[in-house]
């Protein structure tokens, strides 16, 4: 895959902006290994091989397992989130998915016993971001760093 152009350079100002939301996101109080599996998920579900690549490397700098990263495809099925990243990782799905799922309102009712108001709409803003990224690397063909040996055994 070649990429298509460095958005960074083409728009800078643009990228900026969200560059100073996501910083807005960080900053809001949300558990750091929440976010990247929030990121993870969303990245997973639309299929963007650089930022899935960039926040499974974060979450484990973060010190998130193997295990959970491996799993979260498969988060249902895997008894190693707690309630609070299961509703988290539910939200993502109907957010990230929202012109099929609509955010429906038992996943709402959900995220709402376990995120306060001010956590509810930094963790949705937190969906909208990494969606946004994720539709800026896909759309222009980011590519993630791929080591020699790796690339030559493909």
């Amino acid at each position: 895959m070649k990429p298509r152009m460095n958005f960074y350079q083409a728009a800078p100002e643009t990228i900026k902006a969200l560059s100073a939301l996501e910083a807005q996101v960080q900053a809001s109080g949300l558990e750091q290994s929440l976010i990247e599996l929030v990121k993870t998920r969303a990245s997973q579900i639309n299929g963007c091989a650089y930022c899935i690549n960039m926040h499974t490397q974060d979450a484990r700098k973060h010190g998130e397992t193997e295990q959970r990263l491996y799993l979260l495809n498969a988060w249902r099925e895997a008894p190693v989130y707690s309630d609070r990243e299961r509703a988290a990782l539910a939200w993502t799905e109907a957010v990230t998915l929202i012109s099929e799922t609509h955010a429906p309102d038992d996943l709402y009712e959900e995220v709402r016993k376990h995120f306060t108001d001010a956590e509810t709409v930094n963790l949705t803003m937190l969906i909208a971001t990494i969606n946004a990224w994720n539709r800026l690397a896909i759309s222009f063909r980011s590519v993630p760093p791929v080591r020699a040996k790796a690339a030559t055994a493909a």
